[in-house]
């Protein structure tokens, strides 16, 4: 553990597995005081599981009168370039704090050993960092209310725009199949195995990085699915046909917050839309176990314009403080953020480069197939 103190600032930086029980309690609070930080990626479960599998993970503690009252955790390098925790895999990133708390980003940053921070799915409400963000972007939530257990009347009542289509192709996979049944939290982990196998085949597919090629995030996923706690939850939900898994769901869940990680179907049965299935049955049993709202992650996809109620504001950008190697840092990373946001941004070149995405991962997956010749 290392600390640094000031007139205004007392902050302690502690390595994952350095958490105490009391250090969490306190953690927990301040997620249960502010609605905005209820997002399990938030928890401290989240930050112990990464440093569990990633090095470099660290927690930087704010102190009021000597009482933690804020926590940062972060990815740190050698030369004290921080990034948030799992940058690239969690859809919320913050400096979790009690309501009223007053903190300075350089100080923050100065007190954690860092001369910058990346983020790029920072909470809104986080003022501090404020003209560090180079943009905000829309994260579509889904706001659930519980309905009384018949699905079919929940999904007229919520999406009736979706329900008739929907409804009708649950039938016909029950017909062509077997008996259409939904699994909200399944404790079998051979069918998570199915659905990285099917998320990889999916990135393969679209020319995406196949994030499952990774060990460490396999291991973290393995991690996460077998915490059972009153904060978080590892849920992995399942769509059956019969008794052949046909979608398949695993995400993180807070007390009232379950966030959409990984979604993904058997290819096979892309005919009766399985992914779309899977999003509409998710919600109306999640409403049923307490959760009170699904985040979507940011991105624009089709389906979350469908199942979205409001949008929350998500930021990226760097903070740093006055150091040669944040300005190194800085000069580096934000072409490369920038050319990809101006991409995603807009349609006209967006659907160029998925078009482009996805006819190298035809041509990867070709070489994998094709016989070898000698």
């Amino acid at each position: 553990m290392r600390s640094m103190s000031s007139t205004d600032t007392d902050i302690t930086v502690h390595r994952p597995d350095q958490l105490s029980d009391p250090l969490r309690t306190a953690w927990h609070r301040a997620m249960d005081e502010s609605p905005e930080y209820a997002n399990p990626f938030l928890s401290p479960e989240f930050a112990v599981g990464v440093g569990a599998h990633r090095g470099g993970v660290e927690i930087g503690v704010l102190h009021e009168h000597g009482e933690p009252v804020g926590f940062l955790p972060y990815e740190r390098n050698i030369l004290g370039v921080g990034r948030a925790i799992g940058l690239g895999l969690s859809d919320r990133q913050a400096l979790v704090h009690r309501p009223g708390i007053i903190w300075d980003t350089e100080e923050l940053l100065r007190g954690c050993g860092l001369a910058s921070f990346e983020f790029d799915h920072l909470v809104e409400e986080q003022k501090p960092f404020g003209r560090y963000v180079t943009g905000m972007f829309a994260s579509p939530v889904i706001d659930l209310e519980p309905g009384d257990g018949d699905y079919a009347r929940w999904l007229r009542a919520t999406y009736p725009g979706q329900a008739k289509t929907t409804l009708k192709k649950e039938r016909r996979l029950g017909r062509d199949i077997g008996e259409v049944r939904f699994v909200f939290d399944e404790r079998d982990p051979k069918v998570l195995r199915r659905l990285m196998e099917w998320k990889s085949a999916q990135y393969r597919r679209t020319g995406r990085m196949d994030r499952f090629a990774r060990p460490w995030i396999v291991d973290l996923v393995d991690h996460l699915f077998r915490l059972r706690e009153e904060h978080f939850t590892g849920v992995l939900s399942v769509l059956y046909a019969g008794d052949r898994p046909v979608a398949a769901h695993f995400g993180p869940r807070s007390r009232t917050v379950l966030a959409a990680w990984f979604t993904a179907y058997d290819p096979e049965f892309h005919y009766y839309s399985p992914g779309l299935m899977m999003h509409l049955r998710t919600a109306e049993a999640a409403a049923r176990h307490g959760v009170r709202l699904i985040d979507l992650g940011r991105g624009d996809k089709e389906y979350k314009d469908w199942l979205k109620t409001r949008e929350l504001r998500v930021g990226e950008g760097f903070a740093t403080r006055p150091h040669p190697v944040a300005a190194a840092h800085r000069m580096w990373r934000r072409p490369v953020r920038g050319l990809r946001n101006t991409v995603l941004a807009h349609p006209g070149l967006r659907e160029p480069a998925d078009r482009l995405l996805k006819t190298v991962g035809a041509l990867r997956s070709s070489r994998r197939t094709a016989p070898r010749t000698h």
